[in-house]
C-alpha cells in the first residue's frame, strides 16, 4: 500500500471556488457553518488568521482555519478543517500537522476548537488525538434537519469546546504518539 502525503499550503485568492465548494459538499454541510467568500477573502489576508488548502499528493481535498495565531494568550483555535473524502485517514494527517504548527511555530500554550455534537466522527478523532472536552454549549447553533430527520425544519445542535495543551502535545510525542 502507498502512503499518501498530505500537506498544506496557503490558500490563494483563485483556490476560493474550491474552497466554497468543498463547504456546500452534503457531506459537510451538517457539521459547519459555510462562510461567505468574503469571510474567506478576510481570514486569507487577516495577519491572526491561517488559511490553508490541505493536499493529497499534490491535488486540493480540503482547506483548514486557524485563528488566534497572535493571541496574547497563546491560544491558538482550528476554526475550520472540511476534507473532501473522509475514512483515509487524511482529517488525522491534517490535526498532527497543525498540531506541530500551533505548538513549534506559533508557539501555543493551548490549541482549541469547537465541534458539534452530531459530529461524533470528528470528536472521536480529537478524543484520540489527546483532546479533552472542556464544555458544551447547550443548542446554541441552528441546523437544518439531517436527511431522514422527520419534522417541520431546522433544529439546533450543541458545540463541545476541545483543547490540547502544550505539556500534553509535548508528552503524547515523548510516548512516540501524535508524529506528524
Amino acid at each position: 500500500m502507498t502512503a499518501h502525503r498530505v500537506t498544506l499550503r496557503p490558500t490563494m485568492l483563485s483556490d476560493l471556488d474550491f474552497v466554497v465548494g468543498v463547504e456546500q459538499d452534503a457531506g459537510n454541510r451538517p457539521f459547519i457553518t459555510p462562510w461567505e467568500r468574503t469571510q474567506h477573502e478576510g481570514a486569507i489576508r487577516f495577519p491572526d488568521a491561517r488559511h490553508f488548502i490541505v493536499e493529497l499528493d499534490a491535488q486540493r481535498t480540503g482547506f483548514v482555519i486557524l485563528q488566534g495565531c497572535r493571541n496574547p494568550n497563546h491560544s491558538v483555535e482550528l476554526k475550520r478543517i472540511v476534507l473532501g473524502p473522509k475514512g483515509q485517514g487524511i482529517g488525522r494527517r491534517c490535526v498532527r500537522l497543525l498540531q506541530k504548527m500551533a505548538f513549534e511555530q506559533l508557539g501555543a500554550h493551548r490549541f482549541w476548537l469547537d465541534v458539534k455534537g452530531r459530529n461524533t466522527r470528528a470528536q472521536a478523532l480529537y478524543r484520540s488525538e489527546g483532546y479533552v472536552e472542556e464544555g458544551r454549549l447547550r443548542e446554541c447553533v441552528r441546523v437544518e434537519p439531517a436527511e431522514g430527520d422527520i419534522g417541520d425544519g431546522a433544529g439546533y445542535d450543541d458545540l463541545i469546546v476541545m483543547s490540547l495543551l502544550r505539556r500534553e502535545y509535548e508528552a503524547r510525542l515523548a510516548q512516540g504518539l501524535g508524529q506528524a
